[in-house]
């Protein structure tokens, strides 16, 4: 099988905790960073504008996502505009839709006719795929962002889709595929497989890496270790 050297798609950590981001980001393997409101939250960040800029002042070398939050379109364009302006490796996430199911592709239109980098999230069909291509500016370099991972937990496989996502993506050649949310470090190899040329991944699957190639006999043992000291630190008896 394939080392993590070998794969083709680069490999993006996804997260809003300081300290795991400048982790991740020193690693030689991470081409990239991405986070998103939900993941702030989580984290507790309350100043978005006092966070983004933080993390900035040490990552200003490889691509870094920043999604904006409002609901409607003039005030996400205002923000787009500002986040944009934070640094030229900063790229900015607009999702598809808003919560009124009203699509995103007339600002996304006008912000790529202003050479912002775009990270198109939250993409589930090859229709939404079509669409965002014929309003993005096929040569600012941007993120067509597709939840292969929340497409596998509806139980359809993400995989003939990614593929079929890929060969759309040629006509735009500054774009690029991102197999987004995975749930396993599988995904990585299956975005690699199909040619993918991004996948954004959390820390706790990160952290499963020095598993690639792990012999599956040790580590049958192991698990069996696991159990039984488990169950001798618990003190069952029968």
């Amino acid at each position: 099988m394939k080392s993590v050297e070998d794969l083709k798609v680069k490999i993006f950590a996804d997260g809003a905790d300081k300290t795991g981001m400048l982790e991740m980001y020193a690693k030689p393997y991470i081409k990239g960073l991405t986070t998103n409101p939900t993941l702030m939250n989580k984290a507790g960040i309350t100043d978005y504008r006092a966070f983004c800029k933080d993390i900035l002042t040490s990552i200003s070398d490889k691509p870094l996502s920043f999604e904006v939050f409002s609901d409607d379109f003039d005030e996400m364009e205002k923000q787009a505009l500002e986040i944009a302006s934070w640094g030229d490796n900063v790229y900015v996430k607009i999702p598809v839709t808003n919560t009124k199911l009203e699509t995103s592709y007339s600002l996304i239109e006008k912000l790529a006719a202003k050479k912002v980098k775009l990270n198109v999230t939250a993409i589930m069909t090859l229709a939404q795929i079509r669409d965002v291509l014929t309003v993005l500016d096929p040569n600012v370099p941007s993120y067509v962002s597709v939840f292969a991972g929340r497409i596998a937990d509806t139980g359809r496989d993400p995989v003939p889709l990614m593929m079929t996502a890929v060969e759309m993506l040629k006509v735009a050649p500054a774009a690029e595929l991102i197999w987004a949310s995975p749930r396993e470090l599988l995904n990585i190899f299956q975005a690699d497989d199909v040619g993918c040329q991004v996948i954004t991944v959390t820390n706790d699957i990160l952290k499963k890496l020095s598993l690639v190639g792990y012999d599956l006999d040790t580590y049958s043992l192991d698990t069996v270790k696991m159990f039984h000291n488990d169950a001798t630190a618990a003190g069952f008896k029968l």
